[in-house]
């Protein structure tokens, strides 16, 4: 458990007095918070191999009093296996029952596991159900557990020539597969996993709902992530499985290559809505993530900056406010400053650090935690300004939550033009507001003022600003 000792000295009190309310003492707690509901978690992607200069199990076990003072709450572990060598990819298992030596042995994952649950954080591992190395022991122990085509050869899946496709029609193969699941649970107290490649349309959905639903049985509380956006129509079958989280890939997809760095708050808009609209089609809760290792490294690779330029500051306030469970890629807290060969473990270059990533990314996991009206399915209303290039909405917190901390209201604000602007903003409940993330102070840290609004407040944002107000 995390001790409220430590929630008690990384205690930030930012006192500055509001001109309009001066005799107002104004309190921001950052560092070592605390969902207050399971829906306002926050998941971390980390590669052992490249999250430490060692690469190792214990060299990251060092770390997670790190991650927990950040708040992380889910660790995913990128695949641990050992690997086969035709493209040394971490997603081409030799073994789904032993460890990548380089990383260390499997009592080296119990033990980080064990420290991770002493910091109150979970651990999912990464799944890959789809296929296997073509160096794998099964191809000529057990030809029976590979699809193959009309020829009786087995098959890349997508051209993937590394890796060799796997046939859930087999009974051997699925108890197999079902039963280095429980290994990891057994051995090491895994907690949930993040199954790759879900939408494969040779793994059947039968298997997916058999195998949860014994998982979820084994041990209350288990829970799955699928490597798919379920609210695709492609992958809609995939919805009665009982995935706990999807990808919102779709989401993703349209920020990161159609909007980018553009300054129409209309376009942003409607792809939020989009998001919210095919959201609330579908059983599961939504991870949102703005990168992961597919986006950073693969298609020539791409970090946060190439991806929005200026506007990676105002998306990243987006992902943790907006809507769904946040995703931390590796490096990702501190401006995610390179891409990282995921396939050769590059190194997380921990020195590069933008300092008001960094603090934007403190106060927003902070907020994350401590809002209920910032839950994973909180509602969400759009406030109308008078500025094309700003984009304004209100959080509330959801009935069921209403008895937890202090529900109040979130507005969040976001610039997205290249030049400050004073936006007007339309019918927004009057009182006093803490301004508690302002893009024009951030960078020297988290900082926390009173502001009274009326009916109409005009807000003071910088070029590609952003603001986060809560009602007191």
């Amino acid at each position: 458990m995390r001790k409220n000792i430590l929630s008690i000295l990384m205690l930030v009190a930012v006192l500055l007095m509001a001109a309009c309310n001066p005799s107002r003492e104004v309190q921001l707690t950052i560092d070592n918070t605390k969902p207050v509901s399971t829906e306002n978690r926050v998941i971390y992607q980390l590669n052992i191999g490249a999250f430490t200069p060692e690469g190792t199990f214990q060299a990251a076990q060092a770390q997670l009093n790190r991650l927990d003072t950040l708040g992380i709450d889910i660790i995913w572990l990128m695949p641990i296996y050992p690997r086969g060598m035709a493209k040394c990819s971490p997603y081409a298992s030799m073994n789904f029952r032993e460890v990548n030596p380089s990383y260390g042995t499997t009592s080296d994952v119990k033990a980080f596991v064990d420290a991770a649950h002493e910091h109150g954080m979970k651990v999912w591992l990464d799944w890959v159900p789809n296929h296997v190395a073509v160096e794998n022991p099964w191809v000529n122990e057990h030809p029976e557990y590979f699809t193959k085509d009309a020829k009786g050869k087995m098959i890349h899946p997508n051209g993937w020539n590394d890796v060799l496709e796997l046939n859930y029609l087999d009974e051997g193969l699925a108890t197999a597969m079902n039963d280095a699941l429980k290994f990891w649970m057994d051995e090491c107290g895994i907690d949930g996993f993040r199954c790759d490649y879900v939408s494969s349309p040779t793994i059947p959905v039968r298997y997916w709902q058999n195998i949860i639903a014994e998982l979820k049985s084994r041990r209350p509380g288990t829970e799955l992530l699928s490597e798919t956006d379920i609210t695709n129509p492609y992958n809609r079958r995939i919805d009665s499985c009982g995935f706990d989280y999807d990808y919102a890939w779709d989401f993703q997809t349209a920020l990161a290559w159609k909007f980018r760095n553009s300054a129409n708050a209309d376009s942003l808009r409607h792809i939020c809505e989009e998001m919210l609209e095919t959201s609330a089609q579908v059983k599961n809760h939504r991870m949102v993530y703005l990168t992961n290792h597919d986006q950073n490294y693969n298609d020539g690779g791409n970090t946060l900056k190439d991806f929005f330029g200026d506007n990676r500051y105002g998306m990243t306030v987006l992902e943790f406010t907006f809507y769904g469970m946040p995703l931390l890629y590796q490096g990702q807290e501190i401006g995610d400053p390179d891409t990282l060969n995921y396939f050769t473990d590059a190194k997380v270059k921990w020195h590069a650090v933008d300092q008001k990533m960094k603090q934007t990314v403190r106060t927003l996991v902070a907020l994350h935690h401590q809002q209920p009206a910032l839950a994973a399915d909180a509602p969400v209303e759009w406030i109308e300004t008078d500025s094309p290039s700003v984009l304004a909405y209100r959080r509330l917190p959801a009935h069921q939550q209403s008895a937890v901390a202090e529900a109040a209201p979130v507005i969040v604000v976001l610039n997205l033009s290249d030049q400050p602007v004073n936006a007007q903003l339309t019918g927004v409940e009057a009182g006093t507001y803490t301004r508690q993330l302002d893009s024009s102070t951030i960078a020297d840290g988290p900082s926390a003022s009173n502001e009274e609004f009326g009916d109409t407040p005009t807000i003071a944002l910088d070029a590609k600003g952003y603001a986060v107000f809560v009602k007191q």
